[in-house]
């Protein structure tokens, strides 16, 4: 069967409203404020729903108050870009409940991570919409001018990103193209089973992940493995291992793996829970050179 074609969102500009969601975790009001003002000092007007602050045990609020925003963020024409307040834990509780044909016909910039890396892998597979794996409200408060400069970058400029990386190691040679996909490994690996796994044939992997023991890490490899999940892919990519114990240890068992997939692999991206968040297009065509250090994308991430 023929993939449907990814929909690209409309570009964002200075005026533009961003609505703010909480699909997971609950937060803290300061930090929160804080990263309102990073985002209303690029020149975005902000929503944010009256009752975002709720918290229910380790969650914004319940299931459905969660996933009721998301909704209706998407299905309001006055709300031109969604931003996730905080990542946590919570994401995969509300897949059940999120209205597919909504989000499908109503297409607009979506940026998280961490945890919302399962709403983004699920909006490319459920409704082959292109998202961002960028920073959350929460992080931006004390996010790095790159951070926030690369956010900027990718959804309101209308050029190609390229990102050439200063600091990156090559795992294994090559070069590849393929559309990007991936985040978080441990919720990508939670999805495995799932009616919501996670597709990766013909694209590049990109992985990143915050306090997980090195055996952890190869735990959810091997599972992910024998799940078949790295059958067809044609590179891996890999951002911060923040807290993971020695970054050689993950290597090492990067490299392992990379021993039974004759694809390239290079490490070392900026992207994830490290001191900087380089905001990533999912769901467009790229090609990454193991060797020069690079992830050129071929078109903009959005249109307008």
């Amino acid at each position: 069967m023929k993939k449907e074609k990814m929909t690209v969102p409309a570009r964002i500009k200075p005026g533009d409203t961003i609505g703010i969601v909480a699909p997971a975790g609950p937060f803290d009001r300061d930090t929160f404020s804080r990263g309102i003002r990073a985002i209303e000092d690029m020149g975005f007007n902000i929503f944010v729903p009256p009752e975002i602050f709720e918290k229910n045990r380790y969650l914004a609020g319940s299931d459905k108050h969660r996933v009721k925003y998301v909704n209706q963020l998407f299905a309001d024409n006055s709300i031109d870009a969604i931003i996730c307040a905080r990542g946590g834990y919570g994401s995969m509780r509300i897949l059940p409940l999120l209205d597919y044909d909504t989000l499908k016909t109503n297409p607009k910039v979506f940026v998280g991570f961490s945890d919302i890396t399962i709403l983004l892998s699920v909006l490319s597979t459920r409704c082959n919409l292109v998202t961002f794996h960028g920073p959350v409200i929460t992080s931006l408060a004390d996010a790095s001018e790159v951070t926030k400069l690369s956010l900027y970058h990718n959804l309101a400029s209308g050029s190609n990103l390229e990102i050439n990386l200063s600091g990156g190691r090559t795992i294994k040679s090559g070069v590849a193209a393929g559309e990007v996909c991936g985040g978080n490994l441990t919720m990508l690996c939670h999805l495995v089973g799932t009616p919501f796994a996670p597709d990766f044939e013909n694209k590049i992997l990109f992985l990143e992940d915050r306090g997980e023991a090195p055996y952890r890490i190869d735990r959810m490899l091997v599972h992910m493995e024998l799940a078949g999940c790295f059958n067809g892919i044609s590179g891996i990519i890999l951002g911060a291992f923040e807290e993971c114990g020695s970054i050689e240890d993950i290597i090492k068992i990067i490299e392992e793996l990379s021993e039974k997939y004759p694809v390239p692999i290079l490490a070392g991206l900026d992207a994830g829970h490290g001191s900087h968040n380089l905001t990533l297009p999912l769901g467009i065509d790229a090609t990454l050179d193991a060797d020069r250090h690079s992830l050129v994308y071929h078109q903009a991430a959005t249109v307008g």
